[in-house]
């Protein structure tokens, strides 16, 4: 064994038990570590589930990419465009792309003996993928929706049958103001939630032809195209695919096409999402910081402590560079063990959230009703390495104390 790994070891063993000084330190720079590492695997494990939780909030109501008409500066009231198989095809062949659905909106009333709301009734062909409202789905059933016919069916959210004091199988009278006031009575086929305010807080689903009749348009024409990606990471390539593919045509009625990310539709809920990777920035610098400052402090008072040690090894002939190389060993110990309790703190906490969920949030509020975790080893296993990094390089400086401590004063140091 290496002498100065084998003098490294024989420190962080006795751990100044013998002054009782330098014990107090290492452990205080140990917990230091310790909690720093924990405090910045639970930030990320957060900010990360929960952006992943919003966004696919937002993406599993709507889609990753809308096609619509250019003027469409609300998306729920715009000029509809054609969307026929030979563009929906076109929209298929590209290999971006997922899934290709239809819908139409339109802005209304609901109205029951004692109580009335604002919302959007949501039209959707039969090409709809349910997957997410499904999952999302809390009483009755999916309704089977047609395209050339009328179901009279209705999903309403959680939040709108408890306001109008909904059931499923309760009928509805719905409300169109135009240049005269129409009606249409729908049947409550399934109640769902999703948690996002937003959507549930006025949002109806049925059928397109519903919708389409209501808006008066042509045979052909839709609101919009919601298109999913396969990976979402390639979101901006695929829309430029979409945007390419569409050019400068327009459909049978002049009308030109337009293709939006879903980061373009709701720019707010996306900003605020990106604000918490500053927010996650500050909290891993702070971390690091503390972490490393307590580290140097241990190193100083081990240093200051061991003077005597340092003055007789350099008498016996070791140089600085040697007994440098003592102390940052010594210290890469106190690191790693302060690693080790942090990764077992912060992954323990993470772990109980997730499969326990005892810290609820408000899901009007923060769209979810639980504080989301999301864990990877890729990025566990990066911040290990640069918490572990810059700790090291932080106490590269300090050790240069040793440099200063003379054999002939240091031996009779008490």
């Amino acid at each position: 064994m290496d002498w100065k790994l084998f003098i490294a070891r024989r420190i962080y063993l006795s751990g100044g038990k013998k002054k009782g000084v330098s014990e107090p330190a290492v452990r205080i720079a140990m917990v230091g570590i310790a909690i720093g590492l924990a405090v910045m695997i639970v930030s990320l494990a957060v900010v990360i589930g929960f952006k992943h939780q919003v966004r696919d909030k937002v993406i599993g109501i709507g889609a990753d990419i809308v096609v619509s008409s250019i003027d469409g500066t609300d998306l729920y009231r715009m000029s509809p465009i054609v969307a026929e198989d030979s563009l929906l095809d076109v929209f298929r062949s590209l290999p971006e792309v997922s899934h290709v659905q239809r819908y139409s909106t339109k802005p209304g009333m609901i109205m029951t003996s004692d109580n009335f709301q604002g919302m959007v009734v949501k039209g959707v062909g039969q090409e709809y993928d349910w997957t997410y409202l499904k999952a999302h789905l809390q009483e009755g059933v999916i309704p089977a929706f047609a395209d050339s016919a009328a179901s009279n069916k209705v999903l309403v959210s959680r939040s709108v049958a408890d306001k109008l004091s909904l059931k499923v199988g309760d009928r509805l009278f719905t409300y169109y103001v135009e240049d005269n006031i129409r009606a249409r009575r729908l049947e409550v086929s399934g109640i769902y939630q999703t948690n996002f305010s937003a959507f549930d807080d006025y949002f109806l689903i049925t059928d397109l032809y519903t919708v389409n009749r209501l808006n008066n348009w042509r045979p052909g024409q839709v609101g919009g195209v919601e298109i999913a990606v396969s990976d979402y990471s390639r979101l901006e390539a695929a829309n430029g695919e979409i945007r390419t593919s569409l050019g400068e045509h327009t459909d049978r009625y002049g009308e030109y096409y337009c293709s939006r990310t879903a980061e373009e539709l709701y720019p707010q809920i996306f900003a605020w999402l990106d604000l918490l990777d500053t927010n996650v920035w500050v909290i891993l610098i702070l971390m690091t910081g503390v972490a490393g400052f307590t580290m140097i402090s241990g190193l100083l008072i081990i240093i200051l402590e061991r003077t005597n040690m340092i003055g007789l090894l350099k008498a016996l002939g070791a140089d600085n560079a040697s007994v440098r190389q003592i102390f940052l060993t010594f210290s890469v110990f106190l690191i790693g063990k302060g690693m080790l309790w942090g990764n077992v703190i912060g992954l323990g906490f993470c772990l109980v959230q997730y499969f326990f969920e005892p810290f609820k949030l408000d899901p009007s509020t923060y769209y979810v009703n639980a504080v989301p975790v999301e864990l990877h080893l890729g990025w566990i296993v990066l911040l290990n390495l640069c918490t572990w990094l810059v700790s090291v390089l932080m106490l590269v400086g300090p050790s240069y104390l040793v440099s200063r401590v003379h054999p002939a004063k240091s031996i009779r140091f008490e």
